[in-house]
Formats: C-alpha cells, structure tokens, sequence
C-alpha cells in the first residue's frame, strides 16, 4: 500500500489510468510537509498536490474521506474547497438504504439525492424513492398522513406519523424522530392558539417513516393534520396528502416547487390534496382534487369533513 502522493503520482505515469481512487485522504503523506500523516496541514497539501495532477494530466480522482461524529467531513475546510464535488454516502435510520447526497457540485445542482438498496450483487439504485417511502398499512389508522418533501431537484413522498396519548407520569413528552422537536413544539402553540386544540396535557410523539429527516417547513401541516387525527382519532384516506408551511398566525404559507408536487402525487394515485392558496395550480391536474386553504382553521374544517 502506498500513502505517499509524489509516489502515486510517479507510479501513474507510467500505467497512465483514467480514473484514480484514494482510499482514504486521511492517510496519504507529501515531502512538501513536516507533520504527521492525518494531519491537517498534511490532508490540506496531499489533496492539492493530487488534484495539480489531476487536471494536469486529465485525469479523475476519487478522494474518499472520514467524516466526524456529526457526519462533517473530517480534516480542513480547505479540503472542501478543493475539490470540485462533494458528495455524502450515508444510511437512513432503519439502515434498509443507503442515501447519495451532493453537498458540493461545481457542475450541477447541491441537495440531490440518490437512494440505493444493498444486495448480493452490491448497491442497486432505487429508482421510485417515494414507492419505497410509502409501503403503507392497508387497514388506514389515525394519525398516519402523507406529505411531499423536496429533495434536491424531485419530489419526495413520504408518510408521517403521530401519536397523541394520555400522560401518565405528570410531564408529558414530545418525541421526534426526523423532524426538528423544536418546530413541533412551535406547530402545538399555533394548533392551541389558532385552531382552538389544546395538548398541553398529552404525550405527542411523531415520527417520518423511512429514516428520512425534513429540513424544509412544507411538512409543517401534514404533522398537524396528524396530531389532530391521532387526537381525534380521525382516519384519512390513503388517497389525501397535505403540503404547506404554518405560520405563527395560523397562515398557511406557500412552498416551493408546488406544482410539481401535486404532478409526481396524481402519478402515484392520490385523488384529493390539502394545499396552500398561493400554490393552487392554473391548470387543473387529470384525477387530483385540489383544496386550497389560507388559514389553519380552513385547513382543520377540511379534515372534519372527511
């Protein structure tokens, strides 16, 4: 095994290869430093002297990094910025898939997102994330609701779930698993304040299926809906989904890319979506009843009704 990158370097003038993998960036050493391999100064020279060469002679170089803790890319931030793309292999939370995000692309869009399944052959992309997401029960319960996400350049579907319960032990609990537990403690003042539902009092845990994590507000009425039919113990068709962003006075806010959402929702066989005014469509889509709202309250007299 060789870690030394002016060796490397001599060794691919010979054989001339198209395409150079180093595994990993950590462990390689340059003469043009003194410190220990690892360190910083030394990831910082050993991907600058390699990626010199790389376009020098034409030729692609794979750099594979350790991240840290917080799943960072572990080393200088320099490294980041050397580099022409950036891209993160990591796992959902139930570890059933592995999840390709780009998180540098000096040659196309950031935040795309590519899902692949392991098996005996290796890695084999997934290539309808939001069919794998949506592997629902076929008896509907309460608290189960549908969303669409956007991740990177397409939309995702994805089900939410939530729980309301009882407390038992005289402090009751909010749990989130995929979602920030702040913006839910948010969401529940504005369900009191605006829509007159009061939870002060009861245990709310609410979870994303599929591992996946929400970073973006258009979830935010889908995890109320939830709390409400969970709380109510309303059921909601299979066929419904909701989208849209809550605001502190009960508002409900547009979000982006929404008629691309309601496309890639009508493919999957939804028949009835729950929507923000300002995202209304101008033309009507085959097969999909649209209800837009404006305000929480219309959105809470919109489930009531189902």
């Amino acid at each position: 095994m060789e870690t030394s990158v002016q060796r490397i370097c001599d060794i691919l003038d010979s054989i001339k290869p198209q395409i150079l993998v180093i595994d990993s960036i950590q462990v390689m050493h340059t003469q043009e430093a003194d410190s220990a391999p690892g360190s910083v100064s030394q990831v910082r020279e050993s991907a600058s002297y390699l990626t010199q060469y790389a376009k020098k002679n034409h030729v692609s170089i794979f750099m594979i990094g350790h991240v840290t803790k917080d799943q960072s890319l572990a080393g200088p931030m320099t490294l980041s910025h050397i580099v022409d793309t950036q891209v993160m292999l990591g796992s959902t939370d139930d570890a059933r898939f592995r999840v390709l995000r780009a998180d540098k692309n000096r040659f196309g869009s950031v935040g795309e997102l590519g899902f692949f399944a392991m098996d005996s052959s290796g890695l084999k992309e997934v290539k309808n994330p939001s069919a794998m997401f949506l592997n629902r029960a076929e008896k509907p319960s309460s608290g189960s609701v549908v969303t669409v996400l956007w991740e990177g350049t397409r939309p995702l579907l994805v089900e939410i779930q939530a729980l309301v319960t009882e407390c038992q032990y005289g402090n009751p609990r909010r749990l989130t698993v995929g979602f920030d537990q702040n913006r839910l403690a948010m969401l529940l003042a504005v369900l009191y304040r605006h829509g007159g539902i009061f939870t002060a009092q009861d245990e709310i845990y609410a979870n994303v299926v599929g591992g996946i994590k929400v970073t973006e507000t258009s979830s935010d009425l889908a995890i109320v809906v939830g709390i409400v039919s969970s709380l109510k113990d309303k059921i909601i068709p299979h066929d419904v989904f909701f989208f849209g962003e809550i605001g502190l006075s009960g508002e409900i806010r547009p979000v982006a890319n929404g008629h691309a959402r309601l496309n890639d929702a009508a493919k999957h066989g939804f028949k009835k979506a729950i929507i923000p005014k300002a995202n209304a469509p101008k033309t009507a889509i085959k097969g999909l009843e649209i209800h837009v709202v404006s305000t929480l309250t219309e959105a809470l007299d919109c489930l009531a009704e189902m």
